[in-house]
């Protein structure tokens, strides 16, 4: 099985480690880059269907070499063949042990009811193609902020994924988000305690 790039390169900490799924093999090798420019790990297969087995969720044993990977946020591509992005975010969010990873959609096609169905059933954000470093700079923002409440076991907030897209940090540390709607799906998902440092 053809499973990336796996070569342990020195990371800062924390490592932060994707794992990007695309049928295109040019849009493959873009996202590769411009997360590894954002000092990410990177693992990319070519299907679905590869990342179920990557994951272990394709019903066989996972190799063992991979039992222990941690994989702090997956993006995909949204029209794939045989399994779609939609189709794999459901297995992901259906998954015990992998439901509270952050799941990206990309998408060549702007199409509102597709974003929203993505977004009810747990997705973290759905990007346009092309892909471009903003666009994953938010990315690494969001995996930072899911991995940091863990480490330092602060207390967890759940807020909408859309209202961080454009925020950023100042010199000041930003603990409150107000007028936030708690209801949506994708607040469940995230922990948004963001502070300075």
């Amino acid at each position: 099985m053809t499973v990336g790039d796996l070569s342990s390169s020195t990371i800062s900490s924390p490592e932060l480690h994707v794992l990007a799924v695309d049928d295109s093999f040019v849009d493959r090798k873009v996202i590769e880059r411009l997360l590894r420019i954002s000092a990410c790990k990177v693992t990319t297969v070519e299907s679905g269907t590869r990342a179920l087995q990557y994951l272990g969720l394709d019903g066989d044993d996972a190799p063992s070499a991979l039992k222990d990977l941690k994989v702090n946020l997956i993006v995909t591509d949204y029209s794939m063949p045989g399994l779609t992005g939609y189709e794999l975010l459901k297995k992901i969010k259906e998954s015990s042990a992998f439901r509270e990873i952050p799941v990206v959609i990309m998408s060549s096609e702007n199409i509102q009811p597709r974003i929203d169905q993505c977004m009810t059933e747990g997705a973290e954000d759905f990007l346009l193609k092309p892909v471009k470093l903003a666009d994953v700079k938010r990315l690494t923002e969001l995996i930072i902020r899911n991995v940091e409440p863990e480490e330092e076991d602060k207390s967890k907030h759940s807020y909408p994924n859309r209202i961080l897209q454009n925020n950023t940090d100042s010199s000041s540390s930003h603990d409150d988000v107000s007028s936030l709607d708690d209801d949506t799906p994708s607040s469940k998902r995230m922990k948004t305690r963001i502070h300075g440092s």
